[in-house]
């Protein structure tokens, strides 16, 4: 049997998967086309995954390689997949293993080739899919009684999948701090500018007063 599409009961045989991290987001990687210092290349997940919990383009997992990957359900709170986006290699087992967080979780392909569906929601267990060469592209899914909340995951299998380039380098402009607030510069500023307009007109009077003074006594 090419592939493996079932789900198990906590506390029985241990899954066969890596551990969660076992990868490396695809950002740091490089990925295989990203190289060159103009930014690095990452399966493009599309709009589907922009409110999925605790995901984001950098943090996608580069998988590929790996034989068996672990995606927890129900972490970051008990809402979240994760990690929530990898990057396999046909051939590749992932196991979903539930946290007992959150509540009842089940995993069903949104869109894609890979069919997901571990049934109905449960508070415990595992699911375990091995992607085949059928399978590559890229597949999103999600918990059912949690999409709305943003339960959401997606995985990519193979080389040949859609990508897009997180640019390189970009770093948020952060505001230019002075040590205190503007406000309270343009303050000393009319400060300083007021005792020097005064030190001068009492120059002024003082001398040129004088002066005329001298002038009229004469």
């Amino acid at each position: 049997m090419r592939r493996r599409d079932f789900v198990r009961a906590a506390g029985g045989a241990t899954a066969a998967g890596a551990a969660v991290g076992a990868g490396q987001p695809a950002a740091a990687a490089g990925g295989e086309e990203g190289g060159g210092g103009g930014g690095e290349t990452v399966p493009a997940f599309g709009s589907f995954l922009d409110d999925a919990n605790g995901y984001s383009e950098d943090g996608i997992v580069d998988a590929r390689g790996e034989d068996a990957v672990t995606v927890e359900v129900g972490a970051g709170g008990g809402l979240a997949f994760d990690p929530p986006a990898i990057w396999i290699s046909p051939g590749t087992t992932v196991t979903w293993e539930w946290t007992g967080e959150g509540g009842a979780h089940n995993v069903v392909a949104n869109d894609g080739p890979a069919g997901l569906d571990s049934g109905d929601p449960v508070e415990s267990g595992s699911y375990e899919y091995e992607f085949t060469d059928d399978d590559a592209g890229i597949t999103t899914y999600y918990c059912s009684p949690h999409q709305s909340q943003g339960m959401k995951g997606g995985i990519a299998v193979g080389d040949d999948v859609e990508t897009t380039t997180i640019e390189a380098g970009a770093e948020v402009k952060e505001p230019i701090e002075f040590g205190v607030d503007i406000h309270e510069h343009w303050v000393g500023i009319s400060v300083m500018l007021m005792m020097s307009v005064s030190l001068v007109f009492t120059f002024f009077t003082l001398k040129y007063g004088e002066s005329a003074h001298s002038s009229g006594a004469d």
